[in-house]
């Protein structure tokens, strides 16, 4: 396929140049790459060499930075734009509609919420957040800690790799409290559909059969079967009273329906933002605490921290007994070194949205129906919000309010922020409460590297050799 790609210069508006004729917007700035024909091989390599450049620290000065810079990419006029001030411009605006890649519309489905707009996104959304919220996510905290004792006693012997290990465990973590599916033949089979699934999120959307994202649409499609039947089931059971509305998200979106409900959702509604969880809920939680695993390896300060910080709690608790939501409120320098792996390896490195019309940012013209993309890594590595970024240090997030407003912007911000940060707070937390009060663990790998492709992945999936402790 054809992909243009011209690096230009946002013309300043004729606002911010009174008298001055605005130029073209075609106007190409002196120096373009032309046209290419590209392999979707080469295709998936632009967009982890992309992620790549975004987190230089060369990169994180923004009186350097092309910030008003717009690119022609897959057939589509975008726009960079970063730092506080940008951000909340793109998150609070209503000029903005997101604008999720083709590839993953087609796979997770249009009637997610990344994909809807106005009263539909409010509705969807409210039914999440209500789920997803600490009140009633305080109840599954034990259901949590049960997924994370069995997984660690059946698969945490001798040299792993992390990365595949936590992805399985944050499945079936949201199989459990978010679909309300035990184990058995039916989580095997949407395991493997999601596993198949997940490499073409990010693929060119040609689908034919020799590409990733046809392959994925293939596992797409098993996915929202096995899905379809769990809808099904559950449907039937809340008729026949055999379990409540909030046995789990499903039961509980089923039941806003009625004739004076308008928070009712459609099936279709209710099936894609599955999908959606499906997958945030499960690999950018594996990411955090691989990434937390990979680095106290190599930091013993902070690891003694949060080593001592979770024997403190362990001393209060009898043998076997859960963990509480009490118990993770005590967990501040825990969630602290996970806030600053959240800064410096964000699990999502950006996203898009397009312009519903023509709209100025600080003098600059972003015409009607360009794409405006925001990344965090360059925001929250950027020298003059956070000193030394490139030095980890948790007690940078002791004192929420000494973050400034839409610098931290991992979970996003504005009405479209993540409604599942604390859910994956709880994931977080539990599991590196028994990491740390039970194993001592080391690197075995050589290169101490990771990819991005889009979401980051440790060298070899980041193998370590494990000990349990006395």
């Amino acid at each position: 396929m054809d992909i243009r790609i011209q690096s230009q210069i946002l013309q300043k508006s004729s606002a911010a140049n009174p008298g001055g004729r605005r130029s073209p917007i075609n106007e190409p700035y002196p120096f373009s790459y032309g046209i290419f024909a590209l392999p979707e091989r080469i295709i998936t390599q632009v967009i982890q060499q992309a992620a790549s450049w975004l987190t230089r620290p060369s990169f994180h000065r923004p009186e350097l930075l092309l910030a008003h810079s717009k690119l022609s990419l897959f057939g589509s006029r975008a726009v960079l734009l970063t730092g506080p001030a940008a951000n909340k411009f793109i998150f609070f605006s209503e000029a903005f509609v997101p604008q999720q890649p083709k590839s993953m519309t087609g796979i997770i489905g249009r009637r997610n919420i990344l994909e809807l707009v106005g009263d539909d996104h409010r509705r969807v959304r409210d039914a999440l957040a209500h789920f997803l919220k600490p009140e009633v996510l305080k109840q599954s905290v034990g259901m949590i800690d049960r997924e994370v004792r069995h997984h660690l006693e059946r698969n945490w012997i001798g040299r792993r790799s992390v990365m595949p290990l936590m992805k399985t465990l944050t499945f079936d973590i949201v199989c459990s409290l978010i679909i309300g599916l035990e184990k058995g033949s039916l989580r095997e089979a949407l395991e493997e559909a999601f596993t198949d699934m997940l490499p073409g999120m990010w693929a060119v959307p040609l689908n034919l059969p020799f590409t990733k994202f046809h392959r994925s649409l293939r596992a797409s499609r098993r996915a929202r079967k096995v899905l379809a039947g769990v809808i099904e089931t559950k449907k039937a059971m809340l008729k026949q009273g055999r379990c409540s509305r909030d046995e789990d998200l499903i039961t509980y979106m089923l039941s806003l329906g009625g004739e004076d409900d308008a928070r009712e959702l459609t099936e279709e509604e209710i099936l894609d933002n599955l999908m959606l969880i499906m997958v945030a809920g499960s690999d950018t939680s594996a990411a955090l605490i691989t990434f937390m695993i990979r680095h106290l390896a190599d930091d013993p300060v902070n690891r003694a921290i949060v080593i001592h910080e979770q024997q403190e709690i362990a001393k209060g608790k009898a043998s076997g007994e859960a963990l509480t939501w009490s118990d993770l409120n005590k967990m501040k320098h825990t969630w602290c070194a996970a806030m600053e792996i959240l800064r410096m390896i964000p699990p999502i490195f950006g996203n898009f949205r397009r312009a519903l019309k023509d709209i100025e940012y600080e003098g600059y013209l972003i015409p009607k129906g360009w794409l405006v993309f925001w990344a965090s890594s360059i925001t929250q590595m950027d020298e003059h919000i956070f000193e030394d970024p490139n030095k980890f240090d948790p007690t940078r997030f002791e004192k929420q309010s000494s973050v400034p407003p839409c610098s931290f912007v991992a979970f996003g911000g504005g009405p479209r922020m993540c409604p599942g940060n604390e859910f994956a707070r709880m994931e977080t937390l539990v599991m590196m409460h028994y990491v740390a009060t039970r194993f001592n663990w080391r690197l075995c790998c050589e290169e101490n590297g990771f990819s991005r492709d889009p979401n980051p992945s440790p060298a070899q999936g980041l193998p370590v050799e494990l000990e349990l402790k006395d």
